[in-house]
């Protein structure tokens, strides 16, 4: 019962919600539900939890009173498009409202298929348009610099050499930087591949190169604690497990030594792995399973990375642009205009051609 209070006051000892028993009870069953059956990962709770109860609170004020089931499931369109306008006021980006309303329309879902409160009028609203952001990947020679610098910003040298072996990871292996400081000493690689728990308990083997594996090595070395199997594999100046923050901060100081843009963060190595194998020719199946994506539509925003450097590559390079300045002295509007509109082509053909048509379909 102390849980289940707890879950009603929300995170952080948030005020408690407004709410009749019998949903409280069905908002538990749906946070249990994500954890058991859905094995949504802590943090994805968390998120999917807030977002909810943002919901929850809106709805009380705008009924008036506390929630119970019935109200929920007489809700209209009109309630639920006035939450969305509550949000968008707020100040609430396009993705954090189109987020918020899959949460809430997943709730719904799940009291519907239970015969809690079921309600139609949620599954007629549109989610607000959002543009999918693409990886900002590093070039190759970024790359380098960053892993080849890592060690630069920090005071203690076995320090230099735990930063520079963990950048190495995330470059060489793809994790993500939660994924890498969730290691222990008894995962560090000692042949070709290592075993990384993803997200959702989901685990997935990736190689390991050499040069990865004679990084982790170095630090393990060098590191003044002495640590078991189950001790982390990376650890802090206390010898505690290193915290994510730490690298990230480690990696804003180093940005600004090397000039990089503020999209430079340590996912961005994770980035540069999957756009650099796949510039290389990698296969999108095989960077999907390196990457732990569970839908390959994820995996297939690094092709509109490369087609965006291709493009910018034609441009820069091609031999017509040489002739570039005479043609626009007799007018070059009308031929900037028409190139435009040859790069769109070539953009769209490219995404329809059979290369692409065969990897959409295997999900």
């Amino acid at each position: 019962m102390a849980k289940f209070a707890q879950l009603i006051q929300g995170p952080a000892g948030a005020m408690a919600l407004p709410v009749a028993d019998d949903l409280a009870a069905a908002v538990a069953a749906w946070r249990a539900w994500l954890v058991n059956e859905k094995r949504a990962a802590p943090r994805t709770c968390d998120s999917y939890q807030r977002d909810l109860f943002g919901f929850l609170r809106f709805a009380a004020a705008h009924h008036g009173g506390r929630l119970g089931l019935a109200d929920l499931a007489a809700w209209r369109t009109t309630d639920f498009r006035a939450y969305l306008a509550a949000r968008a006021r707020a100040g609430q980006a396009a993705r954090s409202v189109a987020r918020g309303l899959s949460v809430v329309r997943g709730f719904f879902t799940f009291l519907e298929r239970r015969g809690l409160a079921p309600n139609t009028a949620i599954h007629h609203l549109r989610a607000p348009k959002t543009v999918p952001a693409l990886p900002r990947p590093l070039t190759v020679d970024e790359a380098r610099e960053v892993i080849g610098q890592a060690g630069d910003t920090a005071a203690v040298e076995w320090v230099a050499v735990r930063d520079a072996a963990l950048l190495t990871l995330l470059y060489g292996a793809g994790l993500r930087i939660g994924e890498a400081l969730a290691l222990n000493v008894g995962q560090a690689p000692t042949d070709d591949h290592l075993v990384v728990d993803g997200k959702g308990g989901k685990q997935r083997v990736v190689p390991i190169l050499p040069a990865v594996r004679a990084a982790i090595a170095a630090s393990l070395d060098s590191c003044p604690y002495r640590r078991g199997p189950d001790d982390p594999l990376f650890v802090g100046v206390r010898g505690k497990r290193l915290a994510a923050g730490v690298v990230q901060r480690a990696i804003r100081h180093l940005r600004a030594t090397l000039g990089l843009p503020d999209t430079a963060t340590p996912h961005a190595l994770r980035h540069s792995f999957a756009t650099h194998l796949l510039a290389g020719g990698g296969d999108l199946r095989a960077i999907q399973e390196l990457l732990g994506h569970a839908s390959l539509a994820t995996t297939q925003r690094y092709t509109e990375v490369e087609a965006e450097r291709l493009i910018e590559v034609h441009r820069a390079t091609h031999p017509r642009r040489a002739r570039r300045p005479a043609a626009e002295a007799r007018g070059g509007a009308a031929d900037r205009r028409s190139n435009m509109s040859a790069g769109v082509t070539w953009r769209r053909s490219w995404r329809r051609s059979d290369s692409r048509a065969e990897f959409g379909d295997l999900d």
